[in-house]
């Protein structure tokens, strides 16, 4: 009985049945995610014209109005990456800075010439099927600080983090630091060319993808 409900049960063929009806295909998900990529490329370039000249958040921190209107970019932002998956795969990557709030990251920036040297890329370094999270600060063409991470996702968007060491290195030497710290970060928004972020802190991060895998 049950494979007369698929099979026919003539020996004779079946007649096609003449001019079927064509299946109508939608149009409305495909206008709502072109409208959705206008609206987050047009919020990008905006948050990016925006920190552009803010040497990577240097000149912000004398100008209120200016950081509330990248918070205010920021913010819309988080709106577009609402509901998404942030922690997956694709958070996996060499980050560079082009912006922050934080201020430890930016002291360090603006007196690297205290110690004769200049700050090169500052990265974070995300390995999420390692479970690493390494935060670097260059100083070309010998010199980095770096501090290791472990991390564990908490949620689509939020990845805890526990530092286990830090690591200052010249070009033949190096000075083991203790490890520091812990938290959380959550990648607000991520696309494949930058990543928007806020920490447990309350400090905001805006990097891209580096053109390089940085490596210890």
């Amino acid at each position: 009985m049950a494979a007369s409900l698929f099979l026919p049960t003539s020996s004779k063929p079946q007649n096609p049945v003449p001019n079927p009806p064509k299946p109508r295909y939608s149009s409305t998900a495909k206008i709502t995610c072109s409208s959705l990529t206008a609206r987050s490329q047009s919020a990008k370039h905006h948050l990016l014209s925006l920190i552009s000249d803010q040497e990577r958040g240097l000149s912000t921190q004398k100008d209120p109005a200016k950081r509330a209107s990248i918070i205010e970019a920021i913010d819309a932002m988080a709106v577009l990456g609402r509901d998404k998956v942030t922690t997956g795969d694709s958070l996996s990557a060499t980050w560079r800075l082009l912006w922050t709030t934080e201020k430890e990251q930016l002291f360090i920036v603006e007196n690297a010439r205290l110690f004769g040297t200049q700050a090169g890329d500052v990265l974070q370094v995300i390995d999420v099927e390692n479970r690493t999270l390494n935060n670097v600060i260059t100083f070309p063409p010998y010199g980095v600080f770096f501090v290791r991470s472990g991390i564990e996702i908490a949620s689509p968007q939020r990845v805890n983090f526990r530092f286990t060491s830090a690591i200052l290195r010249g070009k033949n030497w190096e000075v083991p630091l203790p490890p520091f710290g812990q938290g959380w970060f959550e990648s607000l928004y991520l696309d494949d060319d930058i990543r928007v972020a806020e920490d447990i802190r309350g400090d905001y991060l805006v990097v891209d993808r580096a053109p390089y895998n940085w490596k210890e």
